[in-house]
């Protein structure tokens, strides 16, 4: 069994190299806790093990007896425009990876106590200006497609007794990369704008409160399934747009980028990631006593940037 909460445990997480990968990896090592990385190349330090997820390879023996296994694997969903290939790696490299370690992990003779899987807020579809929990059925789209297929694959942890989180994050906060990284070049020469109408919500986390709700729920054992991985406060992308202009000291350009301008450079991504609206709020977080650092984009926005 994992120590109890609080506890120091030993974990391994694939996907480490990414942005909420390293991030994670160094909370808790800061806290304590023993941690293996899952790589694809030669190990080159003694906390890192070769896998390879397209063939279905990964070292048993690191992952026996460990408390916790997280996946973060995945290519970047917004690295490049979408074309079928890509989304067929989009897809391929979150399934073969989720897939090859909930099968090594129902091997084991002592398997993990708690298996946590990267997922996404897109697992909703588009939800307008409606509230959105945990609760909510699953939406239309290529992302909501492969959110339940993600999810799917993770659930065969379920059947062997492991407790098991699948996290639906949101666009996380950071200036380190992701969604946020890419924006700030634009918007330092004063021409960031609000996409589309601005009307649709998007469902925002600091670095800082996704990384510590990650090890809030690792050693939480009352919480399993679908997670929120989000503030407490969704905001327009009209709203977004002017509170990051402002903390960066910069102008907004009077006119919104109109969607034809969207559709024309980024294709479908920017139907499912920009123009599609996610008001989702993180229930499950919050009734297991997760408190959250930032609960106000404006503040969040002070702390990353």
């Amino acid at each position: 069994m994992a120590p109890a909460y609080g506890g120091h445990m030993t974990i391994i997480v694939a996907g480490a190299s990414g942005l909420l990968g390293t991030a994670l990896v160094r909370a808790l090592r800061d806290g304590g806790e023993q941690v293996t990385r899952l790589v694809r190349r030669a190990p080159r330090q003694q906390d890192e093990s070769f896998w390879d997820p397209r063939r279905g390879e990964v070292d048993a023996a690191v992952l026996e007896g460990a408390d916790a296994v997280v996946n973060l694997a995945g290519a970047g969903v917004g690295d490049r425009r979408w074309s079928e290939p890509y989304k067929k790696e989009i897809v391929d490299s979150r399934v073969d990876s989720t897939r090859t370690l909930v099968q090594a992990l129902v091997r084991l003779s002592r398997p993990p106590e708690v298996f946590v899987s990267a997922s996404g807020v897109d697992y909703y579809g588009d939800t307008g200006d409606r509230l959105i929990d945990e609760s909510a059925p699953k939406g239309r789209g290529f992302m909501a497609d492969l959110c339940e297929r993600w999810e799917g694959e993770a659930a065969g942890a379920v059947a062997a007794g492991i407790r098991t989180v699948q996290l639906r994050t949101g666009l996380v906060l950071s200036r380190e990369g992701g969604a946020l990284a890419r924006m700030l070049p634009v918007f330092r020469l004063g021409l960031g704008a609000p996409l589309g109408s601005g009307r649709q919500y998007w469902s925002w986390i600091s670095i800082d409160d996704w990384v510590g709700a990650a090890v809030h729920i690792l050693k939480n054992r009352e919480i399993s399934g679908p997670t929120n991985m989000v503030s407490e406060n969704p905001v327009t992308n009209a709203e977004f747009t002017r509170q990051l202009a402002k903390a960066m000291r910069r102008p907004m350009m009077p006119l919104p980028v109109p969607k034809f301008a969207l559709h024309l450079g980024l294709g479908e991504f920017a139907d499912e990631a920009l123009l599609s609206s996610h008001r989702i709020v993180p229930k499950k977080l919050a009734d297991n006593r997760y408190a959250f650092r930032h609960t106000h984009l404006d503040r969040a926005l002070a702390a990353v940037l």
